[in-house]
């Protein structure tokens, strides 16, 4: 059979157009294959609740959209073509308390610190020396393992990113405020906050409010993802949706295959083509907790307690370290806390778009034990009215995500997890598996290139990126 395409990729989330674009500005032909009708992967928005309100599946603030080299570069070389515009909340995220004003992280350091009364000075000296050298630091941890080109600047990173988020917080910092604020953003990771290097979680994602005050895309995540790929059929891609792929037989006629999926839909795919040690290896690859998510359609701005939080893009709900701490550990026990950690996202703050006039839309997520079918639905509305009272008043429609009508959704959130698989230390450096090159398998020029590889989950394309420079090695 004639080869009709240098590569094919499998899976068109953020990685896999990140994959398909680099190989296409190397020139080559690549064909981009996608399961669903759409582009995007967990980067797709829908009318999930009413006629004329916009929500998105799963991601809508891109933290990590400028701070991410790949995306950096997009914006820039594209940026005339690239029908995509971000919007910035005033504030990136809120922390509402019981009995005390709520924290907040704005894109501005110097207003942030000031808000924290006595731990501003350990809030600046913390961020403000990182803060200097943004570029070169998140080009270094948004890479796979090898040698760092500033090996300083790396290990004083490494000094605060390897303690637990719980440490570092309730070392460095006085007032529970400031600690919460912390615990919040370090709660992303997902993990334990007693466990080690969940502190990298909070400074990376507090460090990216600061450079970009963590946009959202104008119209919702499914028009960057529409635009990545319009630019990748303008270097002369090609993209067909509805196309899934259920072996890897199908794409024999490609020269290399990058595989934008876990590691069980790789071995669902690649069958007996992988040696039994390699299988059982991934079969062992561990998954984190899921998700239980809820979409909200509304009649009004959330009535919060608290101004600053009407401000915010994001608002973490759990109160201080300690509930926080509590609720995380849970899915890890299998359990569902009763008080979770909720993660809520109103875009129509600075985004209007997504609404009819005077409406609004929001969602919300706890994390929950891998595969759970359990509904949190009320639970999670108890903790947005705890610091909004009134709230379920504002509900003029409301859709939910259990973690497995998730993974129906996009069958690499395996059980409802959003990561990939778990990101803590075993697995931060080394997934899918260690070895030399993370993208590469022992079947000839087939790579992973989804979150399962190095440097994890997060809308940055990187992995993507880095098992294309892997495939294009190979092709040489």
């Amino acid at each position: 059979m004639p080869i009709s395409y240098d590569a094919v990729v499998i899976g068109s989330g953020p990685n896999g157009l990140a994959a398909a674009i680099t190989l296409a500005r190397s020139g080559k032909r690549v064909l981009l294959r996608e399961r669903a009708a759409t582009v995007g992967g967990s980067m797709r928005s829908a009318q999930l609740t009413l006629p004329g309100f916009t929500h998105d599946v799963c991601s809508t603030v891109h933290a990590m959209a400028v701070a991410s080299p790949f995306m950096r570069s997009i914006l820039r070389d594209a940026k005339p073509s690239l029908d995509v515009h971000f919007a910035k909340p005033k504030i990136a995220f809120a922390h509402p308390l019981d009995r005390e004003p709520a924290g907040f992280v704005s894109q501005s350091l110097a207003e942030t610190a000031d808000s924290l009364g006595d731990d501003a000075a350990a809030y600046r000296q913390l961020f403000a020396p990182l803060l200097e050298q943004w570029q070169d630091l998140f080009d270094a941890i948004l890479a796979p393992p090898t040698f760092p080109r500033h090996p300083l600047l790396l290990a004083r990173f490494g000094i605060s990113a390897l303690r637990s988020a719980q440490s570092l917080a309730q070392s460095l910092f006085r007032a529970e405020r400031t600690r919460a604020v912390f615990a919040g953003a370090a709660a992303h990771s997902i993990l334990p906050l007693d466990w080690t290097a969940t502190a990298a979680f909070g400074l990376v994602l507090t460090l990216a409010a600061h450079i970009d005050g963590w946009p959202v895309v104008v119209g919702g995540s499914q028009r960057l993802s529409d635009a990545l790929a319009s630019h990748f059929a303008a270097l002369g891609g090609v993209i067909e949706t509805n196309s899934p792929a259920q072996s890897l037989e199908e794409v024999a006629d490609a020269r290399a295959v990058l595989c934008d999926i876990t590691p069980r839909q790789l071995l669902r795919i690649a069958g007996e083509k992988l040696p039994s040690g390699f299988r059982g290896r991934l079969e062992r690859y561990q998954y984190g907790p899921g998700v239980f998510k809820m979409d909200f359609a509304l009649s009004s701005p959330i009535p919060w307690k608290d101004p600053q939080c009407a401000r915010a893009g994001t608002v973490h709900l759990g109160g201080s370290l300690g509930e926080i701490a509590a609720a995380e550990a849970a899915p890890w026990r299998g359990e569902h806390a009763r008080s979770p950690f909720v993660l809520l996202v109103q875009p129509t703050v600075c985004d209007p778009t997504r609404a009819p006039v005077g409406r609004h839309v929001a969602w919300a997520y706890c994390h929950v034990p891998n595969g759970s079918t359990f509904d949190m639905s009320q639970r999670i509305e108890s903790q947005i009215e705890r610091f909004a009272p009134d709230f379920r008043d504002c509900i003029l429609a409301r859709h939910t995500f259990r973690t497995d009508e998730l993974e129906r959704y996009n069958p690499n959130l395996v059980g409802g997890d959003i990561n990939g698989g778990a990101q803590h230390l075993g697995q931060m450096f080394t997934r899918p598996i260690a070895q030399i090159n993370p993208y590469a398998t022992p079947i000839r020029n087939v790579f992973l290139c989804s979150s399962s590889t190095p440097p994890g989950g997060g809308v940055h394309g990187m992995c993507g990126y880095y098992a294309a420079r892997a495939a294009l090695k190979a092709l040489m």
